[in-house]
């Protein structure tokens, strides 16, 4: 489960982390490592793969912007089964580029309901990371 202390504590990062040999060049920063190991009661790796599963539409998306960068929200469905929607922008209040639903997840296990994420390019090979809005 997700510790609101530790998040505050996440200001810039150490290093990138390579998560999964299907993304590899998908980072995290260490917040959203943080996220990836403790959301949710077995973590949230999902949430990681989801946002990298997008990437090949969205770089190729007529809107350049979400080339440079990208806002996720996760955000609870007030639906009592537990599910969540996902979905990216260009920037905030704007038409989302990418939503997708999620049937179930205990990400929201601390009474939130929307968590936020961001991703951008960290080099000119391509990669990109996944972070906290404070580690930008």
């Amino acid at each position: 489960m997700l510790d609101q202390a530790v998040l505050a504590g996440f200001c810039g990062t150490e290093e990138y982390h390579r998560y999964s040999p299907l993304f590899r060049r998908m980072l995290l920063t260490d917040g959203a490592l943080y996220v990836a190991e403790s959301g949710g009661r077995s973590g949230a790796f999902w949430l990681m793969d989801a946002i990298a599963s997008h990437q090949p539409r969205l770089l190729r998306h007529p809107d350049g912007r979400l080339q440079g960068i990208q806002f996720w929200a996760l955000r609870k469905r007030p639906d009592p089964e537990g599910g969540a929607v996902l979905e990216c922008c260009a920037d905030s209040g704007e038409k989302p580029a990418v939503r997708q639903v999620i049937e179930y997840t205990d990400f929201f296990t601390n009474g939130d309901t929307e968590f936020r994420l961001w991703a951008a390019p960290v080099d000119d090979q391509g990669n990109w990371v996944i972070m906290l809005p404070s580690e930008y």
